[in-house]
């Protein structure tokens, strides 16, 4: 959600994540039988990774964060101080020193280039802007996890906890492989309707299955023999509870509960990836600050770091940081000079992304000049970073799918991933 701790935001534009907010069940237009007999019928399937997608709503101000720049005048480089981390030579802002702690577990990418100036999260999760996609209809990559995808266990391969966004849509892939929200109807989906009990659900599949009989003697092909099998795993997934219980925090230790604090979507990722969830998205607070820039970042960004630095702790000590890619940004940058209104205007020119988990960590991936105004080396493309999600996720970023025109296209027009990520 697009809140702090329950305070709604609206972005500079004015429009409300309740403007797009689009709560979905599972399977949209088709069921989740549907779904799971697409998927097996795709031929192609992920290595067991995971990935988790942290969206920060607005565009953070990648100087105030994870380029700092204390040598620029004051105008520049703002309120903040820089402090050292446990890499020799790099800085990171003052208010995230868990994260400094951690630096040697963490990889900074400062020089991502290519973004638009639109507030929407469409570019960082299918490599296109909205405007783009409004004909293009590109898949989300949770929604391509979701096509490849066919092994999870009793759990949907894609879930956002912030609800169906913009960029989150499966586009030509279709709504089968739309994110699984667990809130709405989504989350209804996941027990029995009112007033049905197991007994009844179970005379309901036999009605279920009374139709089928009745199909086969109409159809003797042997497809509905196939058919057969995902309805009774989507009857697994309803009734084994694995879902519901992976959503539920008071199962969790107490410890680790308290450790987490408030920082509960948090916790929620690590719970679907452990149970088997391929991607998982959630966001964190409201970064378009065109005033008010360090006080609202003085505030939100020790929660940032805090909860940052548990997810890693507890992935890292439940060993499942290997298998999991942590990734987090915005949809750009913010602007090098500080307003008069003690903010920062949008800046697509140039963002930093946080990258951890089960890649080459420890390291500081290109440079934006003395002020932070353009990437100076090593500049890498929003698709060069998807291409690496991917390749981890053992998808070839240089597929392609047909789209609703039945024309190949490609997952991404750019699919070369960060070489010294991998």
């Amino acid at each position: 959600m697009l809140t702090i701790w329950g305070r709604a935001r609206t972005f500079c534009d004015a429009v409300t994540r309740r403007d797009v907010l689009r709560i979905a069940a599972l399977g949209g237009v088709l069921s989740l039988a549907d779904l799971l007999r697409l998927q097996a019928s795709s031929g192609t399937v992920a290595r067991k990774r995971s990935v988790i997608f942290i969206y920060l709503p607005g565009g953070p101000s990648h100087i105030d964060t994870y380029d700092p720049k204390p040598q620029a005048p004051v105008e520049y480089r703002g309120q903040f101080k820089a402090i050292p981390t446990r890499l020799t030579g790099v800085y990171l802002c003052e208010h995230m020193p868990l994260q400094a702690a951690r630096m040697d577990k963490l990889a900074v990418i400062r020089s991502v280039v290519g973004g638009v100036d639109e507030h929407s999260d469409s570019q960082v999760m299918t490599g296109y802007s909205e405007a783009q996609n409004r004909t293009a209809q590109r898949p989300s990559l949770g929604s391509v996890v979701a096509r490849l995808r066919s092994d999870s266990e009793g759990v949907p391969p894609f879930v956002s906890l912030r609800g169906l966004m913009r960029g989150l849509e499966p586009g030509y892939l279709g709504a089968a492989y739309r994110a699984f929200t667990p809130s709405g109807p989504g989350m209804r989906n996941l027990s029995l309707a009112r007033g049905i009990t197991l007994e009844r659900l179970q005379d309901r599949r036999s009605l279920l299955n009374a139709f089928d009989r009745l199909r086969r003697d109409l159809e003797v092909s042997g497809v509905l023999d196939g058919m057969d099998a995902y309805v009774s795993q989507a009857f697994d997934i309803i009734t084994s509870g694995t879902m519901r219980r992976a959503l539920d925090v008071s199962r969790e230790d107490p410890r680790v509960r308290d450790r987490y604090g408030r920082a509960t979507q948090f916790l929620l990722a690590r719970r679907l990836i452990e149970a088997g969830v391929g991607c998982v998205t959630l966001a964190f607070g409201g970064w378009d600050t065109h005033s008010n820039n360090f006080r609202t970042l003085e505030q939100q960004l020790p929660q940032l770091d805090h909860a940052v630095a548990t997810l890693l702790d507890d992935l890292h000590q439940r060993g499942l940081a290997q298998d999991t890619l942590l990734v987090m940004w915005g949809e750009f940058g913010r602007t090098p000079r500080v307003n008069g209104s003690a903010g920062r205007d949008h800046w697509p020119r140039v963002m930093s992304c946080l990258i951890a988990g089960g890649v080459r960590t420890g390291q500081v991936i290109g440079a934006t000049n003395s002020r932070g105004e353009f990437a100076q080396s090593r500049p890498c493309t929003i698709q060069n970073v998807l291409a690496t999600v991917y390749r981890f996720l053992g998808i070839d970023p240089a597929m392609t799918f047909t789209d609703h025109r039945g024309r190949p296209v490609h997952l991404l027009d750019d699919p070369q991933p960060i070489a010294e990520l991998l």
